[in-house]
């Protein structure tokens, strides 16, 4: 099956059906975040290294970086940001902006084979971005969406992301290096955006053959409780064929659905990951804490 291989100056990631799947840290990202966007354009980067080694910490094998910040200079931003984050922390960098100079930034300061976030598949898009995702040797997230906007036609989108990876191919970027971001809507506002999410990202995975990804916090937006919401739908995601997604990895609920979810897949194979994040303190290596010494007990 498809790998997408990503990597840092030091580290290589795979996204792929038959992997564990990969967490990309959302956190480095000022959109919504006033007092990051004010620290950031004032050239205050603290937070941006606080969040980025947090997030590595709590197990995120790959970063997102996004630096759009109105009437601020993008460009010079996301490459500051990039080269810090490159600087104390070892994981692969998903570069995120819909400006393409500032995408041009960002990778002409990166030191490995960058994930790029992304591409759309409006025609004067692909024709300014795959080049430049095809010059540096880089992977490419594609929005499925187009000049007529996000569809609520899951079949739609399917084809706006057939016809991205087919531009990519004419560019010489193989499908595995694209990875398909299906849109997944609020599910407050739209009940059956879960289940056309799960469609869609079945026939991406058996009839494109490509890896997927989305921002993973969109399905729960507005409602209350919402990680758990988040981590429910990631579980069943992923069953239907998505690899990888832009996420919190700090919110524990999140995480433990995902991690869950590898070791039902099988790709957390012999439980390893799960058993080390799980395991009592003080338990044996076996993974046999209180509950596994009292069924070993004799009866009677």
């Amino acid at each position: 099956m498809t790998d997408t291989l990503v990597s840092s100056a030091t580290k290589e990631v795979a996204i792929g059906f038959e992997r564990p799947f990969v967490m990309i840290g959302e956190r480095i990202n000022p959109t919504g975040r006033k007092l990051l966007a004010e620290e950031m354009k004032n050239g205050d980067f603290s937070r941006v290294e606080a969040d980025a080694v947090a997030q590595v910490e709590a197990g995120a094998h790959m970063l997102d970086v996004n630096a759009g910040i109105p009437l601020a200079d993008e460009p010079a931003l996301l490459a500051q940001a990039v080269k810090l984050v490159q600087s104390v922390t070892d994981v692969p960098l998903s570069i995120d902006s819909s400006i393409v100079e500032a995408l041009e930034a960002g990778l002409g300061v990166y030191e490995g084979k960058a994930l790029v976030n992304s591409v759309t598949g409006e025609d004067e898009v692909l024709e300014r971005v795959l080049p430049l995702v095809a010059r540096h040797g880089a992977a490419v997230v594609a929005i499925s969406n187009d000049e007529t906007g996000i569809s609520e036609d899951p079949d739609v989108r399917f084809a706006v992301a057939e016809k991205i990876v087919h531009r990519a191919a004419d560019h010489g970027i193989a499908a595995s290096d694209v990875v398909v971001d299906p849109l997944v809507m609020p599910i407050g506002a739209m009940g059956g955006a879960g289940q056309q999410a799960f469609r869609l990202l079945r026939r991406l995975r058996d009839e494109l053959h490509v890896n997927t990804t989305c921002g993973a916090s969109n399905v729960s937006f507005g409602l209350p409780n919402r990680h758990h919401v988040t981590g429910a739908f990631l579980s069943m995601a992923i069953a239907s064929g998505m690899t990888s997604a832009i996420m919190n990895p700090m919110h524990a609920e999140v995480k433990t659905a995902v991690m869950a979810a590898d070791v039902l897949m099988g790709t957390d194979r012999d439980c390893a990951a799960w058993i080390r994040a799980n395991r009592e303190p003080g338990a044996p290596e076996g993974g046999r804490g209180r509950e596994g010494r009292r069924r070993r007990r004799p009866a009677g």
